[in-house]
């Protein structure tokens, strides 16, 4: 199967890929599709079952989770070259940790999340850059999760002030 001309063109523009060996590069350019998208877009729902998994060429996306008490709270907005709804590209995480809403319209490239983790099984050299990837999305993440909870603790909420 050969890969859509305009997902390895906008594939070749991420730094992302620059180190893959030119198969894992076709191989992953094969699973992939591109998706053209307009602001206000719900691209999947927090707690929905896994499918694929994001690059951001263009736009924004907001990237949210429902907070008991206080509701749908924003926790990252995707820019372009930001990867989102990689848990599901992990082996134990089958449904989708956030919900994801375009802010900005443009494309993205979607993988097929089971293509993913089969070629990664398949082919652990592959696999082990993929991983590597993903690890370092992940702490990325974190660190921003982190800082948000820092500000979060630092400035207690009008509720909290009232409340002491």
């Amino acid at each position: 199967m050969a890969a859509d001309p305009e997902v390895v063109s906008a594939l070749k523009n991420i730094p992302w890929f620059a180190e893959l060996k030119p198969e894992h590069f076709n191989r992953m350019a094969e699973a992939a599709t591109m998706r053209h998208v307009r602001a206000g877009e719900e691209l999947f729902k927090e707690g929905d079952k896994e499918d694929c998994f994001y690059v951001v060429v263009e736009g924004r996306v907001a990237l949210d989770i429902f907070v008991p008490h206080r509701g749908k709270v924003r926790i990252y907005t995707a820019e372009p070259m930001d990867l989102i709804g990689w848990s599901v590209a992990t082996p134990v995480v089958h449904h989708r940790t956030a919900s994801a809403t375009v802010v900005q319209p443009g494309r993205l490239v979607g993988f097929e999340a089971e293509k993913i983790r089969q070629m990664c099984e398949e082919d652990h050299d592959f696999g082990y850059i993929f991983m590597r990837r993903i690890a370092n999305i992940i702490a990325g993440r974190l660190m921003v999760t982190r800082l948000q909870l820092l500000d979060m603790f630092a400035e207690p909420s009008a509720e909290t002030r009232h409340a002491q």
